[in-house]
């Protein structure tokens, strides 16, 4: 049997010794985000999207494993493991090809192949799959076996039919054989469905078809939704007559009987009624998977640029959460995002009360100095993009406004966090305050909401919700420890996410720097409540303390390279990292870390990044036209296209064809969330629908 790190060190790019190390550091506990920053000479500097791939293979292929000792252990119990059997499964690779070939073991319940062997027609089976006789000497031999259960001839042949279809639907060579054929040439066919709406958004698909190979992750999405909705049907087709013509020629060349017409029938019943059935639920399931990992990978790029957005800082900002009938709601954040008023105004219809909402903005502006307004891009927000803007030219372009999607505000306000965090404001409030928060910190406040809530993803409902969950998680994770935590003001939800605490320990931190006030250093941190030294050990490195007693306590360096980054500020030259490194007894890969830590101290890495533009005028789409060059934000990528804000109702869409003059695979190679387009093309305007189809080619 194959050991584990053999088996790794095949299917990984890591050397024998990198995975060792890595196993070994994951069985004491290390996390992810802290091995891929502080162990990087134990793991050849693997990154984190590195370190998780290598733990998904590590994973799968310990279930691989696993089940070969579950498969071996039944087969010797059922006395039928032979020295090839054993070394097959020794061989075996994939989960699948091991399930191939204990397929023909497996016990089966009422099938007719099952029927017809407790009918005693396992032998004329045998005998038929020999192919050796006559058909009449066969008639002959079936006549036999006819007794009891087994009422004719024909009820004989038929029985032992049956068991060598099954057996060839089983058979692993056969199996193989189909799979590959249906993956590399199979056909996806679409066909209307009992609920087909001939206006609906399926309308294309009611007589599609294209290659399994090339089918897009958000096609088949979209297909299977339909399915579900029984608009559509969908199967795989594919050139079963010449299959089954290559079988006749190659499978049943060497019998010489004549029997072997009926074996061909067992063959092609085996085929039609088992086998292909089988291997189409598998390619369509495997469809499935590939369409999820897609969706869920773009839904991660997607996150990432959203929550890597730069905060904006020094500005004191007015939240604004449009409505119509139940008005607009402001908040007011100062320049640490600390709510400071609250009012509610009426600008729009129906009450249409501009003078009394500006009025009421002017006051604010003048109490706090506002210096912007984040407004909401949900419902009356063009109307209330109007109003801001009027007051802007009002105090001469001093009072810029930017536009965020609100998707989430609504799911945090009425979340038990929001409730903790302002137990006395009212949950209209609270959504005000999620929406400023997207530019005061995008990180810290969308943090608290459930990544699917954001409207960045692609069919998030339609994937496989529990791997979706972890790859989110996963994600945020490395995002909130790649860019660090104030432990003196963030929240709970925020410093969850850091190595090594998780909710409850982070419920603890809270809590003593309520009871305790803020830390003065990373060591104090083993004050709290159920923080002991491996948890410390995971988490310190990524925690940052501003005014702490020690300024290394502002970066990214570990606790236990203090000693090393003492001595580096203490040196004239640290240009020659090799021999520094054999000086002070530390890697290389750490030394240039610490170095460069050391030459930004309390570096934010989304400040090398886009920020959030803000802008004093609005687009009209009844004033587009063909040819108009606007500017906008992404709000949304998906495996088509883009969806960008230029400030109407409905986001505009780029077609990743429209996105460049080189070709490109996928939007993501040259556009990202929350990215400024400062000249975008109108190429299509369509005032009933509201839609406006823009491009970057021009």
């Amino acid at each position: 049997m194959q050991n584990l790190i053999t088996l790794l060190t095949q299917k990984t790019s890591l050397q024998n010794n990198q995975i060792k190390n890595i196993l070994k550091l994951l069985d004491e506990g290390a996390t992810i985000p802290f091995i891929a920053r502080y162990r990087k000479e134990m793991t050849g500097g693997a990154t984190d999207d590195e370190l998780r791939d290598f733990h998904e293979v590590y994973l799968s292929t310990k279930r691989l494993l696993d089940r070969k000792e579950e498969i071996l252990k039944l087969l010797k119990e059922r006395e039928v493991l032979t020295s090839e059997l054993k070394k097959a499964l020794d061989e075996a690779s994939t989960m699948t090809a091991l399930e191939d070939i204990y397929r023909p073991f497996k016990e089966k319940k009422n099938t007719r192949a099952s029927v017809a062997i407790k009918n005693g027609l396992e032998p004329l089976a045998n005998t038929l799959q020999s192919a050796k006789m006559s058909e009449k000497e066969f008639e002959s031999k079936a006549r036999t076996f006819v007794r009891g259960a087994v009422k004719s001839v024909d009820e004989a042949i038929k029985g032992a039919k049956d068991i060598v279809a099954e057996r060839f639907s089983d058979s692993p060579k056969e199996r193989k054989v189909v799979r590959e054929m249906t993956e590399k040439h199979g056909v996806l066919e679409t066909k209307k469905g009992k609920e087909f709406d001939e206006n609906g958004v399926y309308k294309n698909y009611k007589e599609h078809s294209e290659k399994v190979a090339f089918v897009p992750s958000h096609r088949y999405l979209a297909i299977r939704r339909a399915e579900k909705e029984k608009q559509l049907s969908v199967k795989i087709s594919i050139d079963s007559e010449r299959y089954l013509e290559m079988l006749k020629r190659y499978k049943l060349r060497e019998h010489m009987g004549t029997s072997k017409n009926i074996l061909f029938e067992a063959y092609k019943d085996g085929f039609k009624r088992l086998l292909y059935p089988s291997i189409e639920r598998e390619v369509l399931g495997m469809l499935k998977e590939r369409s999820d990992l897609a969706a869920i990978v773009t839904f991660g790029k997607n996150l990432t640029q959203l929550f890597m957005t730069p905060p904006v800082t020094g500005k004191v900002l007015l939240g604004a959460d449009p409505a119509y009938k139940s008005g607009c709601k402001l908040v007011v954040l100062d320049v640490n995002g600390k709510y400071l008023e609250d009012a509610l105004i009426f600008p729009t219809a129906p009450k249409s009360d501009f003078e009394g909402s500006r009025k009421k903005v002017l006051e604010l502006v003048k109490k706090y100095n506002i210096n912007g307004v984040v407004i909401g891009n949900g419902t009356a927000s063009k109307e209330t993009q109007e109003f801001f803007s009027k007051i802007n030219k009002e105090l001469n372009g001093a009072f810029k406004y930017t536009v965020v999607s609100e998707a989430g505000a609504s799911v945090y306000s009425a979340s038990k966090v929001a409730a903790e965090e302002y137990p006395h404001l009212d949950v209209t409030v609270r959504g005000a305050i999620s929406i400023a928060g997207r530019v005061r910190d995008p990180m810290a406040t969308l943090v608290k909401i459930d990544p699917k809530s954001l409207g960045i993803g692609q069919y998030q409902h339609d994937v496989d919700q529990k791997l979706l969950e972890r790859k989110l998680h996963e994600g945020v994770e490395s995002l909130v420890n790649r860019v660090g935590v104030e432990v003196n003001s963030a929240s709970a939800s925020l410093l969850s996410f850091v190595a090594g605490v998780g909710p409850k320990l982070a419920k603890n931190i809270i809590d003593y720097r309520e009871s305790n006030g803020t830390f003065k250093s990373k060591r104090e941190l083993l004050k709290v409540k159920g923080l002991g030294a491996k948890a410390y050990e995971q988490l310190a490195g990524f925690i940052r303390i501003r005014e702490g007693d020690s300024s290394f306590d502002n970066t990214g360096i570990h606790p236990e390279s203090y000693a090393v980054a003492e001595a580096l500020k203490k040196l004239p030259d640290t240009s020659d990292v090799k021999v520094l490194s054999q000086k002070l007894g530390v890697g290389e890969a750490t030394l240039k870390d610490i170095l460069k830590e050391l030459a930004k101290p309390g570096f934010d890495p989304r400040e090398e990044l886009e920020a959030i533009p803000f802008k004093d005028d609005l687009t009209d789409i009844s004033m587009l036209r063909e040819g108009s060059i606007v500017s906008g934000v992404v709000r949304n990528i998906a495996d088509f296209g883009a969806f960008v804000d230029i400030g109407l109702k409905n986001d505009g869409m780029i077609h990743i064809s429209k996105m460049s003059e080189k070709r490109i695979s996928h939007p993501l190679e040259v556009l990202s969330v929350n990215q400024y387009l400062a000249r975008i093309q109108v190429i299509s305007v369509d005032l009933e629908k509201q839609k406006v189809g823009l491009s970057l080619k021009f």
